[in-house]
């Protein structure tokens, strides 16, 4: 089935501004609650929510083979089940009803107030029941910076990183959606020169800069997904803010990787930018440093050219922008590790989260998280408020934002936003 969905030529009769994250050619996916208290499925053009349930219903789907309740449903994973066939089955319908030269829906007015909706009139959900959340570790400027910190230069990559994707598996109960707020984290921490651990709020809460794939329904229990298959079972990307706290990070780590300094909180943004969308934007990634094994190798460009940014805003602030990076500077990509993931079998679901691990890139500026941006510390960064940040700071949000662009068209993900709040108090 061809990628009509992504004609770079169709306009849409519905308004979308020109540098908008979501033109015709995008149309993510994602969950909301309308005005009258319905959760649905829907997709966005420009800044109209479109309620995919109720177009539904009205028939606009009746040459598709879709059950009855596939859109409306409070999560996308049946709809993500069904596979890729429907997903790009869909896309282009959709693509077809919105096309500026069909007036189906564009002159009826009836049909148009209950399925068009504006953004301020929804609330987004979270758009995937997530049963399992893998985190991977697949940015070699990152994983040099943070060995560097811990050993040296010289030693900074472990000798297991250059022939697999590392990952562990994270919590997906504190998987939230963008506004969510976030409280600081307390735990344990072995502060510098202490004989003995303490307990107390972080001091060093962090944001991790990442992206996240989405899959589908991909194997049996032993069955591995060849590298070059696994993309049939990559529905989407969202954005990820994979909040930690590194002091309390740096006190457990060891032997088993992060726990609670992780799984306090992970926040995404709420459209999933599909694949196909994603399709125009592919290029070549970073090339091996040393041979990898069969089971990695794959054919063609898996790679995206997707420029990513994080700003930091203090209270009654104006936001900063602390980073610039691109999602292309990663050295695994995810054919790699959803091939790496189930080598030995492990069955993967639809809704499964697959974080990418924090994206930094070559220069300074583009580091994906505070620890870089201040080496741990040593090196604040100043706000435009005039005030300095070595972390994360209580009633700062953290904002990400995504878009790819090419020959004019641009497809984004709108931004992953949530603020830190101090330590969660109990209400008396």
């Amino acid at each position: 089935m061809p990628f009509a969905a992504n004609n770079p030529d169709r306009k849409s009769w519905l308004h979308v501004d020109k540098n908008s994250d979501f033109p015709i050619q995008n149309i993510p996916f994602g969950v909301f609650l309308t005005r009258d208290d319905i959760i649905t499925i829907g997709t966005r053009i420009g800044d109209t929510a479109i309620d995919l349930g109720a177009l539904h219903q009205l028939g606009y789907f009746d040459d598709i083979p879709l059950t009855d309740d596939i859109f409306l449903q409070d999560t996308l994973n049946d709809f993500i089940a069904d596979g890729r066939k429907t997903w790009r089955a869909v896309r282009n319908k959709i693509a077809q009803i919105f096309d500026a030269e069909n007036k189906t829906l564009k002159n009826n007015v009836k049909h148009k107030e209950i399925v068009l909706f504006r953004l301020d009139e929804i609330e987004m959900q979270l758009p995937v029941h997530i049963g399992d959340y893998t985190d991977f570790h697949s940015s070699i400027e990152h994983a040099t910076n943070i060995g560097a910190m811990i050993r040296d230069f010289d030693n900074a990559l472990l000798p297991n990183w250059l022939h697999i994707p590392v990952a562990y598996h994270g919590r997906s109960s504190s998987i939230i959606p963008s506004g969510i707020s976030v409280h600081r984290p307390q735990g344990q921490t072995f502060p510098d020169g202490a004989t003995e651990p303490v307990f107390g709020p972080s001091k060093a809460v962090d944001f991790e800069l990442e992206m996240a794939f989405i899959t589908t329904v991909a194997n049996d229990l032993g069955e591995p997904i060849p590298a070059d298959e696994t993309e049939e079972y990559i529905f989407g990307l969202v954005l990820l803010n994979d909040w930690s706290a590194r002091d309390i990070q740096k006190w457990e780590y060891l032997p088993l990787g992060p726990f609670s300094s992780k799984n306090f909180a992970s926040s995404i943004s709420p459209w999933i930018v599909t694949l196909d969308a994603l399709e125009p934007f592919r290029v070549e990634g970073p090339k091996p440093i040393k041979p990898q094994l069969p089971y990695l190798h794959f054919t063609g460009k898996k790679s995206f050219d997707i420029s990513l940014e994080v700003a930091v805003q203090p209270k009654n602030a104006k936001e900063t922008i602390v980073s610039k990076t691109n999602f292309k500077h990663m050295y695994w990509n995810m054919s790699q590790q959803l091939a790496h993931h189930t080598i030995n079998g492990c069955p993967i679901n639809a809704g499964d989260l697959m974080g990418s691990g924090t994206i930094s890139g070559p220069t300074t500026d583009s580091y994906g998280s505070m620890l870089e941006l201040t080496w741990a510390g040593e090196k604040p960064i100043k706000m435009k408020d005039g005030s300095e940040r070595k972390f994360v700071n209580d009633y700062d949000t953290v904002i990400m934002r995504g878009h790819c662009e090419k020959d004019g068209t641009r497809i984004g993900f709108g931004e992953v936003s949530s603020q830190l709040l101090p330590v969660f108090v109990k209400k008396k």
